[in-house]
């Protein structure tokens, strides 16, 4: 019997829509929903977004009867899906996760745990490590931005897992990945970001939810592997373009007062020129077009006002 049918909501197994969005990636989201098949956690939902993709996904409807597939006429990109996912959940806490993950079969459990036990949990997010080198870890928690470089420090990145971070922490950013949050906080602070359309949406959105009083968690109790970059590649243009763009635009969105005049500075005087130069020298000119789009963007958009008004929340 599919996961999502076995038995109603209780107060041990709240409602959990799980919601994966789906780009030309057919054989991976199957993939990831066989996966789905064999977790404990006995009341959820599934909803796959197809989020315009040229490939059909008429398997995914045949032979996964218990999933909900969207299917949108055009790329919305990661939040845009994500966010059509939340205008059908029925779930009291949401977990958005990426189609090319798997999961280990109690992964959802201590996810649910840490919001029902904890009031002031806006978002937690499991231990991910890579799914083809699964002693390695991805991600075990973000320290703070810097306000002025605009980059975090990924706890855990790269290293081995040997149980050195395995307790449940505080953190200040979520992954796009892998991230539960409740309803309720949903329906406070909005659904995720769309004008980003590809990443830097999760930190925008961990951005809100902390500056609404609520805290972001690490839960190492719950693994998830994954298999990194399928739809966009490790170092695709695509990539380049919007990682660049978004850096930005978070920047813009975020960093105010003298805060964003230096930031300002290292940026155009620092990190554009640096960025500009590697990709120049090691002759990496789709690159380095797809860096000058990025850039020419904000230029063409000087004149729009992205700032979101903040309470006290700092970066540093």
């Amino acid at each position: 019997m599919p996961q999502s049918q076995k038995i109603p909501q209780t107060d041990k197994y709240p409602l959990v829509s799980i919601v994966t969005v789906n780009f030309n990636q057919a054989v991976v989201t199957c993939e990831f929903l066989n996966s789905m098949r064999h977790i404990t956690y006995q009341n959820i939902e599934i909803i796959v977004v197809d989020n315009g993709s040229k490939e059909p996904v008429d398997n995914i409807e045949r032979d996964y009867p218990e999933v909900k597939l969207i299917k949108s006429m055009k790329n919305l990109g990661f939040a845009g899906g994500n966010n059509l996912g939340i205008d059908e959940a029925k779930g009291k806490h949401l977990l958005f996760i990426n189609n090319d993950t798997e999961v280990e079969a109690g992964f959802l459990e201590p996810l649910v745990q840490l919001l029902e036990n904890n009031s002031l949990a806006g978002m937690v997010s499991p231990k991910i490590k890579f799914y083809h080198q699964p002693e390695v870890i991805q991600y075990a928690g973000y320290g703070k931005i810097n306000p002025y470089t605009l980059r975090m420090h990924g706890l855990g990145y790269n290293q081995k897992d040997d149980g050195q971070f395995d307790n449940i922490t505080e953190t200040h950013f979520a992954h796009g990945c892998a991230m539960m949050i409740p309803r309720t906080v949903i329906d406070q602070v909005g659904k995720m970001p769309e004008l980003y359309f590809l990443y830097y949406e999760e930190h925008d959105w961990s951005t809100r939810i902390k500056e609404a009083g609520y805290k972001i968690y690490y839960q190492p109790q719950s693994v998830v592997l994954h298999k990194e970059s399928v739809s966009t590649g490790k170092a695709s243009t695509l990539k380049t373009y919007y990682f660049t763009r978004n850096r930005m635009l978070f920047w813009r969105r975020n960093i105010r007062g003298n805060l964003a005049v230096l930031s300002f500075f290292y940026l155009t005087l620092i990190a554009i020129p640096k960025n500009f130069l590697i990709f120049l020298l090691s002759f990496k000119f789709k690159h380095l077009k797809a860096y000058n789009k990025a850039i020419y963007w904000h230029v063409k958009n000087i004149h729009k006002k992205y700032k979101i008004p903040l309470k006290g929340f700092t970066f540093y």
